[in-house]
């Protein structure tokens, strides 16, 4: 019998609160079927194993990545190769899904809690349309009558899960629950450097941590490669400038995995995205098509698949989304690394001629930097809203705020509003080597430019890395001021943090 904890030898940090909604899921009177979301390398297959470890017994289905030519009866052989190396069965062709499925049931032990899991069940589903109706009929008449069994449909392209699963007519009312896991917050991403700190009896100084989270983000697969002996342009030169390192060809792999046909079109997108926010009309534009369709289509699987998000401005009087107000964020750090600066060198790379690049002597270095410290921000919305003294309270709304230019107010971009019910938060995120009295001088001016209600108190936010100007705090202008430190070392210990006025 699993033990019913985590396994630490795995560094498996956090999900804490999805770990106790699967504790929930066990147990039950009949079968339960639940579905897992997330980015590739974000863990997914990881933190159902640990969630298996609360049961008797934990098998894992995995479908046999694409490849060109690859048919339907190819995804049944690999899942019959699969049944022999999880249960036993025999390694014999089968001849449709509805026997697959229906073999996997009589395999299940008797008694006991169980936990199958269904890994990129889009790639089991290649080259027949009609699984997903095999498999509810197989839910339906099998898995759902088993007590103690919970069955999880795990997969990167969540268009497939949410077109065939979530969204079908077939499947109402089956799934009891949807797991969809994010980045990691600052705070865990840290303890990938923690143990190895431990181990040594030396820190990784923090702007280490900054430089590799810029390029990593907050992805486990990512951030367990790193060596906490190396320096952090060591770590990037290894992973991205190497031929042979992870980062420097990932991209094309996931990218041919996830969306397989349609890879080099949804990558035309991405680059769309690299220097900044855009409409989808823009990115239209920039790649000479027209805003809907395809291109529709395309940034809805990016975004499910992790790497985009789609941000709408608020009112911040009703605290209500804006219509016509969506732009398309990059919000992936490692996608806007790579295409940014690496597969421009590739060539240059490929020969070892790209050894020992400075990261500060990067092309727009600073400006990329900003953007890929807004997404770790992002990542630790939760954690900065209890450094703000506002853990325990009801936000109303909360994103990046863009206002356009009319002839009655001019353009203002905040990088984050957040909402309560009785004010507005007003969030600079700076990243600089010497953060300087003119992020002050900034902020009043979107302070004015912005149309606010008057009634509505407004509160000034500094979120920054780097050297703090001492003018900055003296000058008494923001309520509060926030340490990219607090972020990463972040515990819950800072919720009564002080106010600045």
């Amino acid at each position: 019998m699993n033990s019913g904890r985590l396994n630490d030898n795995l560094n498996f940090y956090g999900r804490d609160s999805e770990f106790a909604d699967f504790k929930q899921l066990i147990d039950r009177k009949q079968g339960t079927l639940v579905t897992c979301q997330g980015r590739r390398r974000i863990g997914k297959s990881t933190f159902i194993t640990q969630c298996g470890e609360l049961t008797t017994y934990f098998y894992n289905l995995v479908g046999a990545p694409p490849r060109n030519g690859i048919t339907r009866e190819d995804q049944l052989a690999t899942f019959a190769k699969e049944l022999n190396r999880e249960f036993g069965a025999p390694d014999t062709p089968m001849e449709s899904w509805h026997k697959a499925f229906q073999l996997l049931a009589t395999a299940l032990p008797k008694d006991g809690t169980v936990v199958v899991l269904l890994d990129e069940i889009s790639w089991m589903s290649i080259g027949d349309p009609d699984f997903a109706g095999a498999l509810k009929t197989a839910w339906d008449l099998e898995f759902s009558l088993r007590p103690g069994l919970v069955l999880v449909l795990c997969g990167s392209v969540s268009s497939w899960i949410e077109e065939n699963i979530l969204n079908s007519t077939g499947f109402v009312g089956r799934v009891s629950w949807q797991f969809h896991l994010k980045p990691l917050p600052l705070h865990l991403c840290n303890e990938f450097w923690v143990d190895r700190e431990k181990s040594r009896a030396k820190e990784t100084p923090v702007r280490d941590k900054l430089r590799v989270l810029a390029v990593a983000g907050g992805v486990p697969r990512y951030l367990k490669e790193i060596k906490a002996n190396l320096s952090s342009e060591q770590n990037i030169q290894r992973l991205c400038f190497n031929k042979g390192g992870l980062l420097y060809r990932e991209f094309d792999q996931i990218f041919s995995e996830i969306f397989m046909k349609r890879a080099d079109t949804y990558k035309k997108v991405v680059r769309a995205l690299v220097d900044g926010p855009r409409t989808a009309v823009e990115i239209g534009g920039a790649l000479g098509r027209e805003s809907g369709g395809t291109l529709s289509k395309a940034l809805s699987d990016l975004e499910g698949a992790g790497f985009i998000e789609e941000d709408r401005s608020f009112n911040p009087s009703t605290a209500k989304d804006l219509a016509r107000t969506a732009q398309y964020r990059l919000s992936d750090n490692y996608l806007r690394f790579y295409l940014k600066y690496v597969e421009p060198k590739k060539d240059r790379i490929e020969k070892g001629l790209y050894d020992r690049v400075p990261i500060e002597s990067l092309e727009a270095w600073d400006a990329i930097m900003g953007l890929q410290f807004e997404n770790l921000i992002h990542n630790s919305r939760g954690e900065l809203l209890v450094l703000l003294g506002l853990g325990k309270t009801a936000v109303l709304n909360v994103g990046p705020y863009f206002q356009r230019a009319t002839q009655r107010k001019k353009a203002c971009q905040v990088d984050l509003l957040i909402r309560t019910a009785s004010a507005l938060y007003i969030v600079e995120v700076k990243a600089r080597l010497h953060v300087r009295m003119e992020a002050v001088e900034e902020v009043k001016e979107k302070v004015k430019r912005l149309k606010l209600p008057r009634e509505l108190p407004v509160r000034t936010v500094l979120v920054y890395s780097g050297g703090l100007d001492p003018a900055v705090p003296r000058s008494d202008f923001f309520d509060h001021i926030v340490n990219f430190e607090e972020l990463l070392f972040f515990n819950g210990r800072w919720a009564k943090r002080r106010r600045r006025k």
